[in-house]
């Protein structure tokens, strides 16, 4: 009797979808399309990587570990087929690393600033005749030079782990390597995300859900391609909570404080990492090492610095809008409903209350549920315009299982890519429609759960301990 060698159906329909996937995230990435163009394809990438997901929910078990690794291998690698599509910050990260290199504080001159004029060289601060054939994507210098770093007049935004990243990728990458050293170094963070992901939810839920990551076109787009820092701040993020989900919070508050001092906004997580937690000694011990651990990051750079570690942050939040509500498309749900003036405090008041009930009611074997839950309000709440931020969200989303949020995700992409043709009636839309989604979901599983019947069999008695 001979042994059926050939691959089960959804098996095979999966990688089929995959190679897909695969092919469309490479031909996007290498195409010229720009703004709404490329939106169009990406949404159109989304679906396939929709429909891959659904397919994995029927390959066997056994299978699905082998499955999503190859997955993430072929995904993450169609980022590195091109140069940084949709975005410049990968130009800031490599001249803060050529920065750090020479000894400079990354903090104390903007790229414009003459004194660092020998860094220069020509792929980050290009020819004139390159500049008067390619001006509309580059920033002028005034002295008929111009730069592919954005904001090329004011500091870095960054803070410390992430420049340490950018020190460590400048001094591992070959002369002249250009983007590709950054966007290496990204895809093996992806990659690393995936595994810590496969690893967690082997263990403590159905890996399938990893692939919610390891397939996702965001990860190839933003984390790879760009090459954005954020992709960091996910795995020290993703490493954190599943300290916490174990009880070690003292190593779990090292990494947590290292994500915050990589992109900042992993402080979101906080009130999901003490779900649940009442004894205020652990309680302490997680937030005073995460706090410790940022300000030990810091410690060296204000150190080495002349001015202010703190760079262009306050300056980012006034060109955002996010102080002045009536300056651009945050805030665009709360502004449906309430003056502009009052969305800032509202939606403040809003996120502290999610946080002290995902803080109360949260349930500590699974930190990730309350972290989704408070980075996902706040998403919805702020309505940030940047796509890449979502990556963050998109791995609390592998973590817990509840895939409506990704809809949050395209709504940033939506509102990044499509912001300056939509506007803000754009922006209130996609984000309109991704919290209808959620909240559709959350309502249809809370009728779900209160029509379930009560359980009648008999609960097991253990024995009396002495």
């Amino acid at each position: 009797m001979t042994r059926d060698r050939r691959l089960p159906l959804p098996v095979v329909v999966t990688t089929l979808l995959l190679s897909l996937l695969t092919a469309s995230l490479a031909l996007l990435l290498r195409a010229d399309a720009h703004g709404t163009g490329f939106l169009a394809g990406y949404a159109g990438a989304w679906a396939v990587f929709a429909a891959a997901v659904v397919a994995l929910r029927r390959v066997p078990r056994r299978r699905v570990v082998p499955l999503v690794l190859a997955g993430a291998v072929a995904v993450t690698a169609t980022g590195l087929v091109a140069a940084p599509r949709t975005s410049t910050d990968s130009y800031r990260y490599a001249w803060d690393g050529r920065v750090q290199a020479s000894g400079v504080s990354p903090y104390d001159h903007a790229p414009a600033d003459p004194a660092l004029a020998g860094l220069r060289d020509d792929w980050l601060f290009p020819r004139a005749e390159v500049c008067e054939r390619d001006g509309a994507a580059l920033a002028s210098l005034g002295d008929g030079r111009c730069t592919r770093i954005n904001r090329p007049a004011v500091h870095t935004i960054y803070p410390p782990v992430a420049e340490g990243w950018f020190l460590l990728v400048h001094a591992l990458s070959p002369e002249g390597v250009r983007h590709k050293g950054l966007q290496a170094g990204s895809a093996v963070l992806a990659l690393a995300v995936s595994g810590l992901l496969l690893g967690v939810l082997r263990r403590r839920g159905d890996p399938r859900l990893a692939a919610l990551w390891a397939w996702c076109p965001a990860v190839p787009v933003e984390a790879v391609d760009n090459a954005h820092v954020d992709v960091l701040a996910v795995l020290l993020s993703v490493g954190a909570l599943a300290l916490v989900a174990r009880r070690r919070h003292l190593m779990g508050g090292v990494l947590l404080g290292l994500a915050v001092a990589a992109k900042l906004l992993p402080a979101l997580l906080l009130p999901g990492a003490l779900s649940g937690i009442r004894r205020a000694r652990t309680v302490a011990a997680l937030t005073l090492t995460a706090a410790a651990t940022v300000a030990l990051t810091y410690l060296p750079y204000v150190l080495l610095s002349e001015g202010s570690v703190l760079g262009y942050l306050s300056g980012y939040v006034r060109e955002e809008g996010y102080d002045d509500a009536g300056a651009g498309g945050r805030y665009a749900l709360l502004r449906l409903v309430l003056p502009d003036t009052w969305a800032p405090p509202v939606a403040m008041s809003a996120i502290a209350a999610v946080s002290a009930a995902v803080w109360w009611r949260g349930d500590p074997e699974r930190p990730w549920h309350g972290a989704l839950s408070t980075t996902g309000a706040t998403f919805l709440l702020l309505t940030p315009g940047y796509s890449w931020y979502a990556l963050l969200l998109i791995a609390l989303v592998a973590l817990d299982g509840r895939w409506e949020w990704l809809g949050v995700a395209l709504a940033g992409a939506v509102a990044y890519l499509a912001g300056p043709v939509a506007g803000a009636v754009g922006v209130t839309i996609a984000y309109g429609a991704a919290g209808s989604l959620v909240a559709a979901l959350w309502w249809a599983r809370r009728r779900s759960a209160g029509r379930r019947p009560m359980s009648v069999e008999p609960r097991s008695v253990s024995a009396p301990t002495r």
